[in-house]
């Protein structure tokens, strides 16, 4: 008898203490994930004056609960009034470069609590089927967001789609335009294995990078080969300047953001006008990827697809001479344009 009751009395403390373990470990996660949600976060310049609009960033609570709650559809309507959530126009649009790094950069834009973006290209403006849809269907595309909050979509075939300018312009003259460029040849190569891979999955065959970068017939670049076309970066940077001033962009050096992410956020997050919020806290290298991983606090981390950082192909280095001596002049235009200069060979 006194041995049942001392064995009920260890399961009674075992299921005591597993309570006890539980709850401890959800009062540390739940320390962890307010920890930044609890200071006023004052929005400034054309986003709302110090003083004037003060920003909770509690709101990043919602981002990760409520505001998944309505990107599935799960939410009420009265949720979505009891809590002043809206789906606004971005103010802030990745207009590129394709292979540049467009999600890496929205997705760790989106550390911000400030920040809510849009998780799928909306290819709005660079799709005529799309675009004759009107600029509500546009809205309703966009996340559930508080007013305060930054609406930011991307979608890297704006950049080279001539249409694009003027009808972004038409919908916001004003709006923040984010453009991620990496070394060029580079950037021609990573776009090529991206095609590659997806003939390889449907068991087509291709072209070797070299024989599509080089005009056989002149053995000079060839600049009607599509990923060496979008690197010529100045050329089509040169048709926004048409509708909107320099001022209204901001160059991420692309490389950096693999290498150093901190920097380039950083810089992100003035030319928005947002107090500074992303730290090295919110960034960790994964061995593993070779890549920077995301982390929103205690108990959520995220890293970016398996598909990012696929392995390019060895191409022949003349190959990569001649593209390099090609781009070199654009590049210099690039940098003069842009006022910033990056280490491209």
């Amino acid at each position: 008898m006194l041995f049942k009751q001392q064995a009920w009395l260890r399961q009674k403390l075992l299921v005591l203490g597993s309570l006890a373990v539980g709850s401890l470990l959800y009062l540390v996660a739940r320390v962890g994930s307010l920890d930044r949600l609890q200071p006023i976060c004052p929005i400034e310049g054309r986003f709302g004056a110090r003083g004037q609009a003060e920003f909770p960033l509690r709101a990043l609570q919602f981002k990760r609960g409520l505001l998944h709650e309505f990107r599935k559809g799960n939410a009420s309507k009265e949720q979505v009034r009891l809590h002043d959530l809206v789906q606004q126009l971005p103010k802030a649009i990745i207009i590129g470069v394709r292979k540049g790094g467009t999600r890496a950069l929205l997705e760790m834009l989106n550390l911000h609590p400030a920040v809510v973006k849009a998780s799928q290209e909306i290819h709005f403006f660079d799709n005529d089927e799309n675009y004759a849809k009107g600029i509500e269907w546009y809205r309703k595309k966009m996340p559930f967001s508080y007013p305060q909050q930054i609406t930011i979509e991307k979608s890297p075939a704006y950049f080279i789609t001539e249409e694009v300018p003027e009808r972004i312009y038409k919908m916001n003259s004003s709006i923040k335009l984010l453009i991620i460029v990496r070394e060029p040849t580079t950037r021609a190569i990573s776009d090529y294995t991206q095609v590659l891979e997806g003939k390889e999955r449907k068991n087509k065959t291709y072209y070797k990078f070299e024989k599509l970068a080089i005009d056989p017939n002149t053995c000079e670049v060839n600049t009607k080969y599509k990923a060496v076309r979008t690197s010529i970066y100045t050329k089509h940077l040169e048709r926004w300047l048409k509708y909107f001033p320099i001022e209204q962009f901001h160059i991420v050096d692309g490389d950096r953001l693999i290498t150093e992410p901190l920097p380039e956020l950083q810089l992100v997050e003035k030319f928005l006008n947002l107090p500074p919020r992303i730290s090295q806290y919110n960034l960790y290298f994964n061995a593993t990827r070779g890549f920077y991983c995301l982390r929103f606090n205690i108990i959520f981390n995220k890293c970016l697809a398996g598909s990012k950082g696929r392995i390019h192909p060895e191409v022949d280095p003349s190959v990569i001479t001649k593209l390099r001596k090609f781009f070199h002049p654009f590049n210099q235009k690039f940098y003069q344009i842009t006022g910033r200069t990056l280490n491209w060979p």
